[in-house]
């Protein structure tokens, strides 16, 4: 692997570099490792800072630290919607990782690459730990970049026999059906109703930019687990307060979850729900401090906000792989 660039001596990983590197298999390990240290470890990091700069474009920092003998960083990225070019990455910036010993740089790497695959690892660890061991049909609504990761990861730690795709445009969805469905070698089926979607499912992925819901809770049957994934900050909703309200409901980060779960704040507002649904964080669940489902009929969701132990999990990750980390 060649650096696309370099200051210093320091690694840059550009997107080639970390789509060749980071593979789904080792960024999942990664992050279920992080997971767990994280909600092992107790102490406190810092929320992320968002700052809108226009409609629907934000600038976003997200600081923080690995545990010992782990390194430090933070996450510096734009966010800025763009229907006029969909092919666009909407996450654009870097991830920079520091050493803990000596606090040098250890190296840059592509911010949306790397959130793009850690985000649908993190689906893949909680669904791991949550989903029913005889889960094999999942459904994903939405077909961006994020989809077909999700596809890529949950793959993984799940059988799966069938995948159904729900977008906004039907024509869109059978596109991306088409194209994921020869890159898996998993019937994958665009369906034109969500709740056709829902209903034949075991696993659920949200990954929208819907402001509104775009599932809902008597569309999901018994025994479902939902990845939750596509609203990151307080304000867009992905899934409705009758599913949130239903639901076994994990997070990564509780502190996060409470300053920013947008779907779960509005279920709290309406008076649905108190702080005391909020079940556990996953790292509690992989650690075995907290059970995750409790039955076969149970439905669970995993909200997924993305934290930046995720990040420098993944990039540490990418950096051994190279030949340059610990």
């Amino acid at each position: 692997m060649t650096a696309a660039g370099s200051s210093g001596g320091v690694r840059f990983y550009g997107p080639a570099e970390v789509r060749a590197a980071l593979d789904y298999d080792g960024c999942i390990a990664a992050v279920r490792n992080a997971m767990a240290d994280f909600s092992a470890d107790g102490k406190p990091q810092p929320l992320r800072s968002i700052v809108e700069i226009a409609p629907e474009k934000f600038f976003g920092l997200m600081p923080g630290t690995l545990c010992a003998p782990h390194g430090f960083g933070a996450k510096v990225l734009s966010v800025f919607a763009d229907p006029a070019q969909p092919g666009r990455a909407a996450h654009r910036g870097v991830v920079v990782l520091f050493e803990r010993e000596s606090g040098q740089l250890s190296c840059i790497a592509d911010a949306g690459e790397v959130t793009e695959i850690r985000t649908a690892a993190a689906s893949a660890v909680a669904t791991d730990v949550l989903a029913r061991q005889d889960a094999r049909t999942l459904a994903i609504f939405g077909c961006g970049a994020q989809a077909a990761a999700h596809i890529r990861a949950l793959a993984r730690v799940r059988r799966l026999e069938r995948i159904l795709v729900w977008g906004r445009s039907v024509e869109r969805a059978g596109r991306f059906a088409q194209r994921m469905q020869a890159e898996v070698g998993i019937p994958v089926t665009a369906v034109a109703e969500g709740r056709e979607a829902a209903a034949g499912a075991d696993i659920i992925c949200t990954v929208t930019g819907s402001r509104t819901p775009v599932l809902f809770g008597e569309w999901v049957r018994a025994g479902t687990h939902v990845n939750a994934v596509g609203s990151s900050y307080a304000g867009p909703v992905e899934i409705d307060h009758a599913l949130v309200q239903a639901s076994r409901y994990i997070v990564d980060s509780r502190r996060s979850a409470l300053a920013a779960a947008s779907e779960f704040l509005l279920a709290r507002e309406a008076g649905l729900i108190d702080d005391g649904h909020l079940a556990a964080e996953i790292g509690e669940v992989l650690l075995g401090r907290v059970p995750g489902r409790s039955s076969s009929e149970e439905i669970t969701v995993y909200k997924s906000l993305g934290h930046i132990v995720q990040d420098l999990a993944a990039v540490s990750y990418l950096h051994a792989r190279a030949g340059c980390g610990n």
